[in-house]
């Protein structure tokens, strides 16, 4: 009966961080349509995405340690219920700036329901089922991230643009009554003292390694979050296609999750080195065939598989780095990834209005680069071997 509680309770947080994380990402498959229906450029469209991440990355460390202390259920409710109404107001307004107030006020409250997800899986087994648990409220993460853009697409190119954004708050809604009925009153016990989790920003070794996170996923999302607008413009899809490009990056995302963990399994360092290098051939080849169709499809596969792997390699660069204090750790990874995100899109937006949108992939380039400095500084300062 425990067992059927635990999967349960691990059931509906994995499905509450797939709604948030739905939120934060799935609009990048609608952002031509969010431009088109609000009367703006695509740059300027692109900040429903850039200002969220940079919200949950103003957030990402303060935010879960000073609600650490209270109900841990009550928390999540608060949060499900402030995307609930976000989502909401998102779906029905016409216009832009009132949009783009209602997704930066939950963004704020993004990683709190993350972080808590990740450490009531751990707390709700054994210590050596941990990991397990805290892998499938990954995939919620890794789901909501990717699958969330193809699904989202679908439904407003079959009905409208705010139904899709509807969708969001549909499984916020659900989420939030399945919390409020199986989850228990979860208050909270021994807390961890801030200054015990602060010290591991004393590190360099934390620093080179926020540095190569924050380039590495500005080097994914930067270009990803514009492509339903490479497809549409450049290798002249319709959206019917786009959608299904969509979807086939989203599975190899999962297929590339699955890898991650026997690659850093195996040899960590050397994953984490070889991954610039693999997504910037991927990302030149993308420059030159780009405006094929075919071509395109094997592109999108192998893309999506490498930003699975870069998912977890984030995760890993960071929590690495602070074994001891894991959600002060998560925290950072939230923060490091998210002002990717926002630095990313931002500045592959102004390559493409520069530029145009098929020079997107060069602003991913550049930030491939960055990240591969940073790893080498890391590992010059490091030695895995005598720290292990």
């Amino acid at each position: 009966m425990k067992s059927v509680r635990t999967n349960l309770l691990i059931f509906i947080l994995t499905f509450g961080v797939f709604g948030i994380l739905n939120t934060e990402m799935g609009v990048i498959g609608i952002m031509p349509l969010i431009a088109d229906d609000f009367n703006v450029s695509i740059t300027k469209a692109g900040l429903i995405v850039s200002l969220f991440a940079l919200a949950v990355a103003i957030s990402g460390p303060t935010l879960p340690l000073l609600f650490s202390g209270m109900n841990r259920k009550k928390v999540m409710l608060l949060v499900l219920g402030i995307f609930f109404l976000g989502n909401v107001v998102s779906a029905i307004t016409s216009n832009f700036t009132i949009l783009l107030i209602a997704r930066v006020v939950p963004a704020f409250f993004h990683p709190i329901y993350v972080s808590l997800a990740f450490t009531v899986a751990a707390a709700s087994v054994s210590k050596e089922d941990a990991p397990k648990a805290v892998s499938k409220v990954f995939i919620g993460v890794s789901a909501g991230m990717v699958l969330g853009v193809p699904i989202t697409s679908v439904i407003a190119n079959a009905t409208s643009l705010g139904m899709a954004m509807l969708f969001f708050a549909i499984v916020n809604a659900v989420v939030f009554i399945a919390t409020l009925l199986f989850v228990p009153s979860m208050p909270v016990g021994e807390k961890l003292s801030y200054g015990a989790q602060l010290s591991v920003l004393k590190r360099s070794i934390t620093w080179h390694s926020i540095a190569a996170v924050i380039f590495m996923n500005g080097a994914v999302f930067g270009v990803y979050s514009y492509l339903s607008e490479y497809l549409e413009n450049i290798t002249m899809m319709s959206w019917n296609t786009i959608s299904l490009m969509l979807l086939i990056y989203g599975g190899a995302n999962i297929v590339g999750n699955i890898l991650a963990g026997k690659l850093l399994t195996k040899n960590a360092i050397k994953s984490v080195v070889i991954f610039p290098f693999a997504l910037g051939a991927i990302y030149l080849i993308l420059f030159f065939l780009g405006r094929f169709s075919v071509p395109m499809y094997l592109i999108i596969l192998l893309w999506g598989i490498l930003a699975g792997i870069g998912a977890n390699i984030n995760q890993y660069w960071i929590t690495s780095t602070a074994p001891e204090a894991p959600e002060f750790a998560n925290g950072i990874f939230l923060t490091s990834t998210n002002l990717g995100t926002t630095i990313g899109a931002t500045v592959c937006g102004l390559f493409i209005s520069r530029l145009g949108t098929q020079y997107v992939v060069f602003g991913g380039i550049l930030f491939l680069i960055l990240s591969s400095v940073s790893i080498f500084l890391r590992n010059s300062v490091y030695n895995p071997t005598k720290h292990s």
